[in-house]
């Protein structure tokens, strides 16, 4: 079944994009949405995936304000409609 997903991103990661803050995916998952990154948008690519093309440890992705994280990681399978949001965490303070 095909999926359509709505990709949020932070102002940061739109000069990347040729200003573009969000997009529409086919992507079944994670790893399907990072690799289509490789061809629609390589500079951001490698913002936000390693060397060994994994996501970064500074990006965090929800899904429809869920942690990624708490819904499989990798595993889980993008459902039609979801809200996919890239953020790039915050360090700093004191």
């Amino acid at each position: 079944m095909l999926v359509s997903i709505k990709v949020v991103l932070p102002t940061a990661f739109t000069r990347h994009t040729d200003g573009q803050k969000q997009f529409d995916s086919s992507a079944a998952n994670l790893p399907a949405l990072l690799t289509e990154f490789d061809s629609t948008f390589p500079a951001l690519s490698t913002q936000i995936k390693d060397e060994n093309g994994k996501l970064r440890k500074f990006i965090n992705i929800y899904i429809n304000d869920e942690d990624i994280r708490f819904l499989g990681g990798d595993t889980y399978a993008f459902q039609d409609g979801d809200e996919v949001m890239l953020i790039p965490s915050i360090a700093g303070g004191r």
